[in-house]
């Protein structure tokens, strides 16, 4: 069996720089964290993934018998930073394939240093799961509708890690999964053209497999059927991500790629507009009794628009200023985003 090569360049090498400053940027949080034990023994969660993690954590804790609180802490938080880096890859890959290189390091530059995405990271939480499933989710998919173009061997390693991303979703949290298989369905069907029957196929089958996920992660009990799935509207969640001051840069990036979006006819494209709909469908949801909130998980739909919108407007007369506006604000972010550590460790 042909194993498929890796190529280590530049780019990866710079990207991994990136993720290591960001995953940087977590540990130190975590160790200037007041967290106790007791609270981590008994976490209040919106799914079954993350409080499956925590108590993998504190068996592990268990078996190695540390004696060290911190030392403790530090293990149990790992995964999730873990989780936030890996996200952090995932989305430097989509983007750079869509939007190339330019894009792709402006997306992952802005998620490492989004002092929101770091809070959601130093922290046992089931959103910043749902965010890493339901983004893995929809661009599974859209691999998958692309994928179907070519011959049915490349199609069944995809169907597998849909029906893995659907379920692991769904057990960090049950609306994130259904917002992602809504939106699946949707970009399948746009894709497939001649073969959306086939497309419809393969999310049953993947909906299919992710229940049997979704049984194991409860231990096999039907719980999660007691979720309500009632929700509401509001914007309150993004009134208060664009009233933090640390979040300024972002906020502009967003009015400049809104403004070149809707002005340049070029940016209007399927790469940027799928998840410009994700991030539209997701920031106004409220969940039933929840503490979770759903512009968390449109922040990486977020990120992957601003690159693809910048990247299109390097491509234009107005390189050297498109330049000259990414560095002002990757730079702000950074100084930002560090200045609110010792904030959010608090």
């Amino acid at each position: 069996m042909n194993l498929p090569r890796i190529h280590i360049g530049r780019p990866q090498r710079l990207a991994a720089l990136l993720l290591l400053v960001f995953f940087a940027e977590c540990l130190w949080v975590v160790a200037h964290r007041p967290c106790p034990l007791a609270y981590l023994s008994a976490p209040h969660y919106d799914g079954v993934f993350a409080c499956r993690i925590v108590k993998l954590s504190l068996a592990a804790l268990r078996l190695l018998h540390y004696d060290s609180s911190r030392a403790a802490i530090l293990l149990v938080h790992l995964p999730f930073v873990l989780f936030a880096v890996w996200m952090g890859g995932g989305l430097w890959w989509v983007s750079r394939r869509l939007f190339g290189n330019e894009g792709g390091f402006f997306a992952l530059g802005l998620y490492c240093f989004c002092p929101a995405v770091v809070r959601l990271a130093v922290v046992p939480n089931d959103d910043l799961l749902a965010m890493w499933g339901l983004y893995g989710l929809v661009y599974t998919a859209i691999g998958v509708s692309h994928a179907m173009q070519g011959p049915r061997r490349k199609w069944r390693p995809r169907i597998v890690l849909l029906s893995l991303a659907l379920g692991l979703t769904a057990a960090a949290h049950l609306l994130a999964a259904i917002a992602g298989l809504i939106a699946a369905f949707f970009f399948m069907l746009y894709l497939a053209e001649s073969r959306r029957s086939i497309a419809m196929k393969i999310l049953l089958i993947a909906a299919i497999g992710a229940t049997v996920i979704l049984f194991a992660c409860y231990g096999f009990h039907p719980a999660f059927l007691c979720e309500s799935l009632r929700v509401s509207f509001s914007l309150a969640n993004a009134h208060s991500f664009s009233s933090s001051l640390s979040n300024l840069p972002i906020l502009i990036a967003i009015a400049v790629a809104a403004l070149l979006y809707i002005s340049v006819r070029r940016s209007r494209y399927f790469g940027n507009t799928a998840p410009l709909l994700m991030i539209l469908a997701l920031t106004p949801l409220v969940p039933p009794h929840r503490a979770s909130a759903p512009l968390l998980w449109a922040l990486p739909f977020l990120f992957t628009f601003l690159g693809g919108v910048f990247a299109d407007a390097l491509e234009s007369r107005a390189r050297n200023l498109i330049l000259a506006l990414i560095g002002a604000i990757f730079t702000s972010q950074v100084i930002l985003c560090v200045i609110a550590l010792p904030h959010i460790a608090q």
